[in-house]
């Protein structure tokens, strides 16, 4: 369904245009697609940065909790899913995308309380980028996992000191999350109407976290502050990228914009700079910039 334009009138009274999704849809599609792209990458990391300092007064697993819950409570409301007419297998589908979503989730935000973000997210990426190659027998992807793998080489602390490894293993972690979230998300899209199934498992991973994120919050999750916090959070990197994505992906060929997400591990490195003060090292920026140009090379020649 296309949403009208703000300019456009169709009758003194437009109740879809006073929703916030109706109005951030309309005011995105002034946009060019590249914009919104880079917008939503912007967001998502504004969004981890603003967790990141929820960490000195909420445990990660708890942070995640409001984040999930808020972002699940908002879909809901826009996609309400549909779970009749459905098998049991597709229910088992998009409980396994749920489970991953949440898992994911809790793994990137426990490394990104142990790391710098941009190192966090170009471990990170390597799951994606492991999807975007696997199965290739073109030569030229090969280096590309070189590269990939170059950037790891650089970020290892060979010395005893530097990262932390911990961290490090949870990144990976949420990497490989995130290379099973991509092909479960196919699955999902053919079983499921619109965005319903990404509602459902939004529902599912709010019931994989609270037991975590509840037991380790305490009474902490009672403060008003940091629930509306946590609901920030869940809105900048979840809600607001969505909308702006799929406004996109609307006009914008899938691999432009596969090459445009790659740029996320530098975003995240500049908003750790500039919004926490994360100053890397040279051969941090240079493992970063390794895997940017991995995944910018992959997803152009898969």
């Amino acid at each position: 369904m296309t949403v009208p334009s703000l300019s456009a009138s169709s009758g003194p009274y437009e109740p879809d245009r006073l929703r916030p999704g109706a109005l951030l849809r309309s005011a995105a599609g002034a946009l060019p697609p590249s914009s919104l792209v880079m917008l939503g990458i912007l967001s998502v990391q504004i969004g981890a940065g603003l967790a990141k300092n929820l960490f000195t007064q909420l445990p990660p697993s708890a942070v995640v909790f409001v984040r999930i819950a808020a972002g699940a409570v908002i879909l809901a409301l826009v996609a309400r899913p549909r779970l009749r007419g459905l098998t049991r297998r597709d229910l088992a589908v998009g409980a396994a995308f749920g489970v991953t979503l949440g898992l994911m989730n809790l793994s990137y935000y426990e490394g990104l309380a142990r790391l710098p973000m941009g190192v966090t997210v170009a471990i990170e990426f390597l799951g994606p980028l492991g999807v975007a190659v696997a199965g290739s027998r073109r030569r030229l992807d090969l280096l590309w996992v070189v590269l990939a793998a170059t950037g790891i080489v650089l970020l290892a602390p060979w010395q005893g000191g530097g990262l932390d490894l911990v961290g490090m293993g949870f990144a990976a972690l949420a990497g490989l999350c995130w290379a099973g979230y991509i092909l479960l998300s196919a699955a999902v899209g053919k079983r499921y109407p619109g965005t319903t199934g990404l509602s459902f498992a939004m529902i599912i991973a709010v019931v994989v976290i609270a037991p975590i994120g509840v037991t380790t919050g305490g009474t902490g999750l009672l403060r008003p502050d940091l629930l509306l916090l946590g609901a920030g959070v869940g809105l900048l990197s979840s809600v607001i990228p969505y909308s702006l994505e799929l406004q996109a992906l609307r006009t914008m060929p899938k691999r432009v914009f596969g090459i445009l997400m790659s740029l996320e591990p530098a975003a995240a490195a500049l908003v750790g700079l500039f919004v926490l003060g994360e100053f890397l090292q040279v051969r941090e920026w240079a493992a970063i910039g390794c895997v940017v140009i991995a995944s910018v090379g992959a997803t152009r020649t898969s």
